[in-house]
């Protein structure tokens, strides 16, 4: 069949990538030698309201397609919606997780329209990353519903040196690594972002260091001492106003100070200035806690209250310089507790974004009701909400003071994760809580994670973009859907494993919530030890599969010795066996250490091993 793409001159790049990626899907989807001819036009509505949420329809008749929408990447996200329905697969980032089905012309032939239920659909930058990992990540996006993506720092030399110099990985060698490279690929990444319309976030962290005169792309430490025409700006600690740490990015400041604040706001507006491309500029303060300035002039206010005061200061440049960007300000850690006298003077310029960081992923978010009042704030001696309705609590004081746009960043794939072994459990919490977004007054989801979340699979990230897009998806549709394409005829065997294990796992455990002791865990891993070496006949009998469900069943026969491994430290963890705990725990890390090459783009070794020992409780050695 002769299949034309019909475009404009002058046409965004994003629309003539819609076009250009259904002739060259549907070219190898239909009948090589069949005759007659297709055309297929992308284009923009005639009458297009880009501040609404996304929006697309398909009309597909016999020999042509036509995908429309209301703005750019709403073309693009029209044109993977469709092949999607036409039975094409995008089972995780990069092509090899693709499933592309032949097709009968006829099956062409549809009409209809949707519209995104949700306004911010996101993923934020976290963990090692190569730049493929990057891109292959941002080329996924659109093709399961994202519209956004967060490049955190000023450039995001922190996430690639941790791939780049294999941190935690001593089987591996360092590879050259400069920060030019990082600059040259954090480009590459916002050109890629912008070829498709997705919305561009940036920075985040760093301001703080960035206003003591470090140049804050990372959360290390920095050698060099704090300049002492800059120490009267850093936060007072014990009558001490040093670094936190040693580190800048968890440095707060001293917003008593007026030079504090100038120094901070110039950063901003200075950014914003240089940088009109970033369409949500994240503007937060120091990434910890009870560390916040204890001057006389600090203790007289609140945290919040100086946040806001600071807020209204960049918007008051950015509107005498007239720049329209739009800032996020975020719930977290001290910043949870609402303001008790500041204002936002011009809401309009910016968007809440709620990090209930510290939250269970062992449930979804409960309905809106009868919820606890805020604790009292004790300056340096806050403790971290870890119930559902304790977050919301937080939510719902600052809803009270701020009507404008919304959305929640949250963690379920950023640490979470590595506690539910199966992730059916997991992909199911993802689901609840978007289906609880528009009840909480918030219009998206910006998930802040490792980008290679995927031993056993990429299914928790398949349903928040699917469900994001359409907040009616059904999480066991998408099951089926997902799992009979990756795993072919067997999926339910498959899906009921991962379900087992999923049930048997507990993500509060491995994140360190709750006593380290726990004899219902350790049966629970013993279990999970059952569970896997029942499994293994299933595995034996595709060892000699051949197709796209290979590399699937690959990972899922790696992710047997995974588990295995992995819930046997967390018995003997459970068990109070110390020493057993940890030379297991160093058996688990040998493994994926040495399996890295072949499975980096489907696990974060870096992350994994960090969460383990940081948060699980492991400890041991640094050399496997």
């Amino acid at each position: 069949m002769n299949i034309k793409v019909f475009d404009r001159p002058g046409d965004h790049p994003a629309v003539r990538l819609a076009g250009d990626e259904l002739k060259a899907y549907l070219g190898r989807m239909l009948p090589r030698n069949g005759a007659g001819e297709l055309s297929i036009q992308a284009a923009l509505e005639e009458r297009r309201d880009e501040d609404g949420p996304d929006r697309f329809q398909v009309r597909a008749v016999p020999g042509r397609v036509t995908v429309t929408g209301n703005r750019p990447r709403s073309v693009l996200l029209g044109a993977y919606d469709y092949l999607r329905r036409l039975g094409c697969r995008f089972l995780g980032p990069g092509r090899e997780r693709e499933v592309v089905p032949a097709v009968s012309p006829d099956a062409l032939v549809m009409n209809y329209r949707v519209t995104a239920s949700f306004r911010h659909r996101g993923v934020c930058i976290e963990g090692a990353d190569s730049r493929e990992n990057l891109l292959d990540f941002i080329d996924w996006l659109p093709k399961v519903g994202y519209n956004g993506f967060f490049l955190q720092f000023k450039t995001p030399y922190a996430f690639f040196k941790r791939w780049y110099l294999h941190e935690r990985n001593p089987l591996r060698q360092p590879e050259p690594f400069s920060p030019a490279d990082v600059s040259a690929w954090a480009e590459e990444a916002e050109r890629e972002l912008k070829r498709r319309d997705l919305l561009l976030h940036q920075v985040g962290h760093g301001w703080t260091g960035e206003a003591l005169g470090y140049e804050t792309q990372s959360w290390d430490p920095d050698p060099r001492p704090l300049a002492e025409d800059k120490r009267p700006l850093a936060a007072q600690l014990n009558g001490v106003r040093d670094l936190y740490k040693g580190m800048p990015a968890d440095t707060n400041l001293c917003f008593h100070n007026g030079d504090a604040v100038d120094a901070f706001a110039a950063q901003v507006a200075g950014y914003a200035q240089a940088h009109p491309h970033v369409d949500y500029l994240h503007v937060w303060l120091a990434d910890e806690y009870n560390n916040v300035c204890e001057c006389a002039g600090c203790r007289a206010t609140t945290l919040s209250d100086q946040y806001v005061e600071l807020l209204n200061e960049i918007d008051r440049r950015l509107t005498a310089q007239g720049l329209p960007a739009k800032i996020v300000f975020l719930l977290y850690q001290e910043l949870l507790w609402p303001p008790v006298k500041a204002r936002l003077s011009n809401p309009g310029r910016f968007v809440l974004m709620f990090a209930p960081i510290s939250r269970t992923f062992e449930q979804s978010y409960p309905a809106v009701g009868n919820l606890p009042d805020i604790p009292a704030y004790q300056r340096n001696r806050i403790e971290l909400p870890t119930s559902l309705e304790e977050n919301l609590a937080f939510l719902r004081g600052w809803k009270k003071q701020f009507a404008g746009d919304s959305f929640v960043y949250d963690y379920p794939l950023g640490r979470a994760h590595y506690g539910d072994l199966g992730y059916i459990k997991l992909a199911r919490v993802i689901s609840g809580d978007v289906k609880r977004l528009r009840r909480l007054g918030l219009d998206g989801y910006v998930s802040c994670q490792e980008l290679r979340a995927g031993l056993p699979n990429f299914f928790p990230n398949y349903v928040l973009g699917r469900t994001l897009l359409d907040e009616h998806a059904d999480v066991n549709e998408l099951m089926g859907e997902y799992f009979s394409a990756a795993y072919g005829p067997d999926w339910p065997a498959v899906a009921d494993h991962l379900f087992q294990l999923s049930t048997l796992s507990s993500t509060d455990y491995v994140n360190g919530k709750g006593g380290r002791e726990d004899g219902a865990m350790a049966s629970r891993m013993e279990a999970v030890r059952e569970l896997c070496l029942d499994f293994t006949p299933a595995l034996d009998a595709h060892r000699t599969l051949h197709g796209w469900q290979t590399p699937f069943w690959e990972a899922l026969d790696y992710h047997r010795e995974y588990v295995l491994k992995l819930s046997r430290a967390l018995r003997h963890l459970a068990l109070g066996e110390e020493e057993n705990a940890n030379a297991d725990w160093r058996a688990f890390r040998e493994l994926i250490c040495a399996k890295e090459p072949d499975f980096q783009s489907w696990l974060d070794v870096y992350r994994v091993l960090e969460v383990t020992e940081n948060y699980t409780g492991f400890r041991g050695d640094r050399e496997p």
